[in-house]
Order: structure tokens, then sequence, then C-alpha cells
């Protein structure tokens, strides 16, 4: 095989099966775990816990979908906890003490992430500073934005309005949460262009081989930067659903870990840290299984911290998986 044919077989592997073997073990494990929790604690499948489950899955399965885009060109984006704390401390001074109505201020958290989402593009593509530095330099400053926007104190008397995208049941639509229903149809559209446009492929190319991808013709710095463009507009959705659960007031822990959550779904959910393959539908699957060890170490009134090991643990079989899985490729190649 030639060096142009193995490189060409190499970038259409890369993209997603319907259904890849690791979504399908996913989706076994979490079957099983949602029996076992059920077996331990019977409320576990209680209707409102699985709600609760749901709504809380809503936002992490949104950043979870942007932040696969971003690790499959190559990147990687820390900054989104402190993207979600500004967009979220905007939304609740706007609606609390600037009178906005909670649509028009969910409208600007989309602006406003996709400006502070682009400011990390800019910097990435067109002046070529690695993902990691610049996503932590700007995570430090958008984080100093969101004190200020606090100014130090809880933001208090959130509009009921709010709890269109809550938990409750103003924010359901026959028994599901609305915010869950958002989740799906943002997964769906980032499936479907990444499997049938051309700029979904380019984002594979990017992350396979951003080299050979630009000698192709692929415009990687704009299909860059719009990924972060992306990525900074769903964490404005990611905010204005976590605005929606919880009391009328809004402290500064908001977002506090995010950016850990949404890697750990896309990496436990098989998209290659190394970048040029990934999936969508197994990123959610991933923030799915987080989200199920969550609940039931809290169900369960076991020690918080065991959720971290267990999310830890997951994330060092997935990552020693896609190592494994790269060095067999490249021996075959």
């Amino acid at each position: 095989m030639t060096r142009a044919g193995s490189s060409a077989g190499k970038r259409a592997s890369a993209l997603p099966q319907l259904i890849s073997g690791q979504e399908i073990i996913l989706v076994v494990i979490i079957v099983a775990l949602w029996l076992l929790l059920a077996l331990a604690n019977p409320s576990f499948l209680d209707p409102f816990s699985i709600q609760s489950m749901l709504w809380r899955l809503a936002p992490t399965g949104i950043m979870a979908i942007g932040m696969t885009l971003v690790i499959i060109t190559g990147g990687i984006d820390i900054s989104v906890a402190a993207i979600l704390m500004v967009c979220a401390a905007s939304i609740a001074r706007l609606t609390a003490e600037a009178g906005w109505g909670f649509w028009p201020a969910v409208g600007f958290s989309l602006v406003l992430g996709a400006v502070l989402g682009g400011v990390n593009g800019l910097l990435i593509s067109y002046g070529r500073v690695p993902a990691m530095l610049v996503t932590f330099g700007t995570a430090n400053l958008f984080k100093f934005v969101g004190y200020r926007i606090f100014d130090s104190n809880i933001i208090t008397g959130l509009p009921p309005s709010r709890s269109i995208l809550g938990p409750g049941a103003e924010g359901q639509v026959f028994g599901i949460p609305i915010a869950f229903l958002i989740m799906v149809v943002v997964l769906c559209c980032a499936w479907y262009y990444l499997r049938h446009f051309p700029g979904g492929r380019h984002f594979y190319a990017i992350g396979d081989d951003s080299r050979a991808a630009t000698l192709a013709g692929v415009n990687t710095r704009w299909r860059v930067f719009i990924v972060y463009v992306v990525m900074g507009t769903l964490v404005g959705l990611a905010a204005a659903i976590t605005i929606g659960g919880g009391t009328a007031n809004l402290d500064q822990t908001v977002g506090k870990g995010q950016e850990l959550l949404a890697i750990a779904a896309a990496v436990i959910g098989g998209t290659s840290i190394l970048g040029g393959r990934g999936s969508v539908l197994g990123s959610v699957l991933g923030a799915l299984l987080v989200q199920t060890v969550a609940s039931g170490v809290t169900q369960l009134r076991l020690p918080s911290q065991l959720s971290d090991l267990f999310v830890g643990v997951f994330i060092i079989i997935a990552v020693g998986a896609d190592i494994i899985r790269q060095r067999r490729r490249e021996a075959r190649l």
C-alpha cells in the first residue's frame, strides 16, 4: 500500500461508525450499573430520581459534545468552567437586577459564550499558541471576570421563569426534562454534521494530520477557530440550564470542576486524546456513566470522593485502551 493510500485509509477509519464497539460497551456498563444500584437502593429507579439524573446530565452532556469537537481537532479546552461561570453570572445579573427576561438573557449568554470561545480560537488557530497554554491562561482571565460580575456577593432574586429549564414539573414535557431534550437536539445536530458534512470530516482530518489537511485544501485555521466558538456557545447554553435548577441564589462556585467532567465524558466515550477520532454519542454516554456514578454514590450515602475515584479509573482505562489501539493501528500501516 502506498503512503497516500495508507494515510487516506487511516483518515477514513477515523470517521465513527453508526454504533461503535466502545459505545455498546458503555451501554452495557450503564445498564449493569443501573440494575446494581436499583438492587442496592430501589428508589434509584424512581421517576423523580431518573428525571433529576437526566436534568443533571444535560449541561455536562452539552459541554461534552463541544469538548469532543475540540479534542477531535487535536485541541483541549480547560477554560469551560470559567466561561460557564461568566455566562451564568451574567444571566443572573441581567434577570435579577437589570430587568431582562429569562430568554433574552439566555440569548446573551449564547453570544457571550461564543465571544469567549472565539478568544480561545483566535489565539490557538491564528496565534498558533498551544491550546493547553491558551485555555489555561484564559481560564484564569475569565474567572477573574466572573468574580468581578459577582463582586464578592451572592446573586439573589433569580426569576421563576428560569424553571422552564429546571428539573421540576414546569421544565418537563411528558415527564422528560426540557433541558435533556435540548441536549438530545444538540447531539443529533452534531452527530449529523460530523457524518454528513464536509466540514465535519475536516475536523477529523485536522486532528489526524493538520499538515496533510492543509495540503488537501482544508482551511485548518478557520475550522479550529469555529470549533472553539461552538464550544463557547454550548457552554453558554449549559450555563442557562444550570441557572434553571437549584435555589433563587447563585454563588461563585457555579461551574466548578465542569471542565474535568466534560473532558472525562469525552475520553470515556471513546474520543482519542491524541485527536482525529471521536463520537459525540459516545461522549454523551460517557457523561451518563459519570452522572450515574455520581448519583449512585450520593444515593447510597457513600463518601463523595469515591465518585472521583471511579471516574479517574474509567479515564485511565479509556486512555490506556486508546493508546493501545493507536499503536496497533500504526503497526498495521
